[in-house]
């Protein structure tokens, strides 16, 4: 696991540096464009990965050792609201950055064994968790920044290939939350980059199954983006899914957040 965590740490880190070099150079009319999250501007989407990353940052800190001071996280999410689009922009690099900064300088002790106070579940989690939360989130808004500008982009190759591993582990809960499986009338197993889906009462990823009832036809990102509900037209060319299950049946399974 400690491998696993070192590489989301790299993976999260490159995908900090790719959104750095463009998110710099934007202009006002360009923070205004609408984000791959229809619902949401570059800037609205990028205010949501820095107030997460302001919001994610303390608890793992506190588990380190430092003295943070507790905020409410409505009154922090109001405080991002309320900013300008340019200052939104500016606060992701601060705010990500320092994140970063934070969970690089742990030591490889702290790495294994930190237990993270996340608030929401019922007992501190290991650091991966926290990590792969994260991961997801940044991964999949880094691409809703990204597509306003190339519309053919992708959620980057290695990040797609790090988070099909988190899901079929530690952070496999998070189908959960993603997941209406009540959509589909029966069970259906699906042969996914890396591994399998099941869909029953419950959803799961597997790193292999032997026999599934259908197969997605496409690179790992366009799974990732599945997953998220962010594989619709028009991002969704070149993908099929064939078998007991269609790409519109695993869409309705997967609205996206």
């Amino acid at each position: 696991m400690s491998q696993l965590v070192d590489r989301t740490i790299a993976a999260l880190r490159s995908e900090h540096d790719t959104l750095a070099g463009l998110v710099g150079g934007l202009t006002d009319d360009q923070l205004a464009t609408t984000s791959g999250a229809s619902e949401w501007t570059v800037a609205q989407a990028l205010s949501h990965l820095g107030s997460g990353a302001e919001i994610g940052r303390a608890p793992i800190a506190r588990a380190a050792g430092e003295t943070v001071a507790a905020e409410d996280n409505q009154t922090i999410w109001a405080r991002w609201d309320a900013s300008a689009p340019r200052a939104q922009a500016e606060g992701f690099l601060e705010h990500n950055a320092r994140w970063l900064d934070t969970v690089e300088a742990l030591t490889p002790e702290q790495r294994s064994s930190l237990t993270v106070d996340l608030g929401f579940l019922p007992e501190p989690a290991p650091l991966l968790t926290a990590l792969g939360m994260r991961f997801n989130e940044v991964a999949n808004h880094s691409w809703d920044v990204r597509v306003a500008f190339e519309p053919d982009t992708g959620v980057d190759p290695g990040s797609a290939e790090v988070l099909v591993e988190l899901l079929s582990g530690p952070v496999g809960f998070l189908l959960g939350f993603l997941a209406k499986p009540a959509e589909l009338a029966d069970p259906v197993s699906v042969a996914v980059p890396g591994g399998a889906l099941v869909i029953d009462d419950a959803v799961t990823l597997v790193d292999h199954l032997e026999a599934p009832t259908a197969t997605f036809d496409g690179p790992a990102e366009a799974f990732v983006r599945l997953i998220n509900g962010r594989l619709k037209a028009p991002y969704d060319k070149g993908v099929t899914v064939e078998g007991g299950v269609t790409l519109d049946d695993l869409r309705r399974v997967f609205p996206g957040f």
